[in-house]
């Protein structure tokens, strides 16, 4: 989920050799900066979840510790006390954005404590090399070393696994797969690291490699998703492996997702599929392995289309007919119970995907969803503007207690949930949030302090920043990922927003973001290549710029009647991003990243004229905002080139030497004596991409966060909040919407 466009990233260039990270935990925790800085106090806005649940796991000899991994947003430990999941990887600054996604993680039985990350994002040449983590105390300290082979947290496969192991017969020696590099061995506990000699399987450029690794006893097995004859190997004695014989085939064992081992009945279980998944599975099936005997037996609970494998007896619920496709993905099996394992489809959308429970040794089967109580109260969105919750999709993470057989958790694209009794389920995420964001508007008067548009989950309204939005998501219509958001200036009550739908890509509000009602009408480019929206400051005039998901930008379209009719604007420039004046109703701007060039509209967005040009251009992430309760008071955010202003609407603009990059920019509420409202910055000042508040009109920053609170990549948008002195709103990609306040 959430794949960013590669301009919008720093990319991170790997070498091998091995470097100390020291982090603490930062969901609740005080930042002190550099100089003169205050301490401020770094949160989460609570929305819950919102991002794919990668990987769950019990610690096998604690009672209550558990870890989970997302794709793009980090590694949590359960605080059981707290009962809330901590934040492990909120230390990984701008640089290294790309270990923000965790590819697998593993625990060492015989030593709790100890406790190793494999982090890399994505494989592509743009991206940086992966790396692991290595913890003594669980996660609240690191130690790093630097990979030379990238991973790929957040690509096709990321659902599989765990692909990093921890040998059942020596703690010192781990075992990371690869998905283009093959098979990496370690013995001296992930300090560094080489290719495994003996590992048959030769390394595929564009394949999945190794898919999981487990340990049956003293044996280690692992998964090979590419396009070999084999695909399950194992080595008994660390050195010497061979494909297991008799292993399944066929399309429906075409890649191996998952295994758990059955130490008391000697079974291995694997569950496959035709594809990696989350997405493009259409068939699987699950076999089990005697470990002791070598004997196969397919334990499938159902195929696609409803039928059952042949010799098996099931009781359970199809779901579905014939076009009812899917893949399996989680498999775990109970530590308490011999026999007892649960499994689960993936990417069934039609008919919603299940868990399978067996007590038998997967001779029969119950599908859980049927009887399953969904309660969604704590995080209302999981409706999906529907009455009801769905059971979930993207079901590959999946855990059982192994001090508790009815304690059962799975991951979904969106959220994690979990179940004391098999019937009654409620999302276990509290402290986890890993929504990608991509606007934020913090009202100058109303009940909300914070509105929000988020990737794959719309829009929404806040009325408390410690609670999940009792609306869950913006509904009429319900959208995807958010593409714009705005508030007229002087009439605040009045909001638009756009996205990606099914059933309409624009909406606006009378009350402040509460409720919504579709436009009336929408240009034709809406449902393809929905963009940014702009309203004018009394809120009768919309801006709306299209721009398709592979980057093709389109003319922008205007609407004085509130959405009912739109007439296209052939002097705006393609696919930027429109920019209301705060104080007069017929100004507009655009910044045209292609030829540098601020352009202007004085007739309430008909024509745009160009203004001010030789700024920077090249990259359509440049940003132009404007300063609230003034006319013309302009601000560009052009990366590494800097920041400019602008004082007289766009005809001139002076670079400013307080920062020498600048990301985004928002504005907020003055400081005591101050006639300029308070500017927050993603930017830097000295070598470090920080998070900044200055209360001169940039003459100088202060750095507000500090090295344990980065969050990896934040230079999509940030706001101050106009009632709340030093409060600020920052989105981050993958760890939800942070907020700080002074100490």
């Amino acid at each position: 989920m959430h794949t960013p466009r590669p301009s919008r990233r720093t990319v991170l260039a790997g070498t091998a050799a091995a470097a100390a990270i020291t982090a603490l935990p930062a969901f609740q925790g005080t930042a002190r900066a550099a100089g003169t800085a205050p301490a401020y106090r770094w949160r989460n806005v609570v929305i819950g979840g919102t991002g794919f649940i990668t990987g769950v796991l019990f610690h096998p000899a604690v009672r209550g510790l558990a870890y989970a991994r997302t794709d793009i947003g980090g590694a949590y430990r359960w605080d059981d006390r707290a009962a809330q999941w901590t934040p492990l990887t909120d230390h990984i600054g701008w640089d290294d954005w790309n270990l923000t996604g965790v590819e697998a993680i593993a625990v060492d039985p015989a030593h709790p404590d100890r406790l190793y990350l494999a982090v890399g994002t994505y494989t592509q040449s743009w991206a940086g090399n992966g790396a692991v983590l290595r913890s003594e105390d669980r996660g609240a300290s690191w130690r790093r070393t630097d990979l030379t082979v990238k991973l790929g947290a957040n690509e096709d496969g990321r659902g599989a696994g765990e692909r990093l192991l921890v040998d059942p017969r020596d703690s010192d020696t781990l075992w990371l797969g690869t998905r283009h590099d093959g098979l990496l061995k370690s013995t001296d506990r992930g300090a560094s690291w080489a290719p495994a000699p003996g590992f048959p399987p030769a390394p595929d450029a564009s394949g999945q490699g190794v898919t999981f690794l487990v340990a049956a006893g003293r044996v280690v097995y692992a998964g090979w998703g590419d396009g070999t004859s084999a695909h399950l190997f194992r080595t008994a004695d660390g050195g010497t492996w061979e494909a297991v014989p008799g292993q399944p085939a066929g399309p429906a064992a075409k890649v191996p997702i998952r295994a758990a081992y059955d130490r008391h009945a000697r079974e291995l279980y694997v569950t496959y599929a035709d594809a990696p998944g989350p997405n493009g599975q259409s068939d699987g099936s699950v076999h089990k392995l005697s470990t002791a005997g070598g004997e196969w037996t397919e334990v499938t609970p159902v195929r696609p289309g409803g039928t059952n494998p042949g010799g098996t007896s099931h009781a359970l619920s199809s779901g579905g007919g014939s076009a009812d496709t899917f893949g399996y993905g989680g498999v775990a099996v109970d530590a308490r119970r011999p026999g007892t394992v649960v499994v689960s489809t993936n990417n069934r959308w039609a008919a919603v995907d299940t868990l399978y429970r067996s007590t038998d040794g997967g001779r029969t089967w119950t599908s859980l969803k049927e009887s399953a109580v969904l309660d969604v109260s704590e995080t209302p969105y999981l409706k999906w503007g529907e009455d009801k919750p769905k059971f979930g999709w993207w079901i590959q993470a999946l855990a059982v207690d192994p001090y508790d057989s009815r304690h059962v958790v799975y991951g979904t694209g969106a959220t994690l949930y979990g179940t004391r009794d098999l019937r009654h389920w409620a999302p276990w995420i509290r402290g986890l949030e890993e929504s990608a964001v991509r606007q934020l508007v913090s009202p100058p008067a109303g009940r909300t302090h914070l509105i929000s548009g988020l990737g794959d989950i719309g829009v929404m309204y806040h009325e408390r920043l410690t609670a999940s939005p009792s609306r869950g998501m913006a509904a009429n219509p319900v959208t995807g990922t958010s593409t714009g958001l705005a508030q007229a200036a002087r009439k605040p009550a009045y909001v638009v927003r756009t996205g990606w739908g099914d059933h309409g890509n624009g909406a606006y509000s009378t009350d402040g973001g509460r409720s919504w009602a579709p436009f009336a009408a929408q240009p034709d480019l809406a449902k393809d290549a929905p963009g940014p929206i702009a309203v004018n400051a009394d809120g009768t005039v919309l801006l709306w710029t299209f721009v398709h998901w592979d980057g093709t930008r389109y003319p922008a379209c205007r609407s004085a009647d509130n959405g009912a009719a739109w007439t296209e604007v052939a002097s705006f420039p393609k696919g930027a991003t429109p920019v209301a004046d705060p104080v007069d109703p017929t100004l507009f701007y655009a910044y045209d990243t292609d030829t540098g060039t601020l352009l202007a509209s004085t007739d309430s967005g008909r024509t745009f004229t160009a203004r001010a040009s030789g700024l920077p251009s090249g990259d359509t992430q440049f940003r132009v905002v404007a300063a609230p309760g003034r006319s013309g008071d302009l601000w560009l955010s052009a990366k590494w080139n800097g920041l400019y202003r602008s004082t007289d609407g766009g005809a001139s603009f002076a670079k400013l030497g307080s920062c020498w990059a600048s990301y985004t920019l928002g504005f907020g509420k003055a400081a005591d004596g101050a006639d300029y409202p308070a500017l927050y910055m993603v930017g830097a000042t000295e070598a470090v991409t920080a998070v900044y508040r200055s209360d001169d009109e940039a003459g100088s920053w202060l750095r507000i966060n500090d090295d344990a609170h980065q969050w990896g990549w934040t230079g999509e948008t940030i706001t101050g909040d106009p009632r709340v002195y030093g409060r600020v709103y920052l989105a981050t990609n993958g760890r939800g919407i942070q907020y700080g306040e002074p100490v």
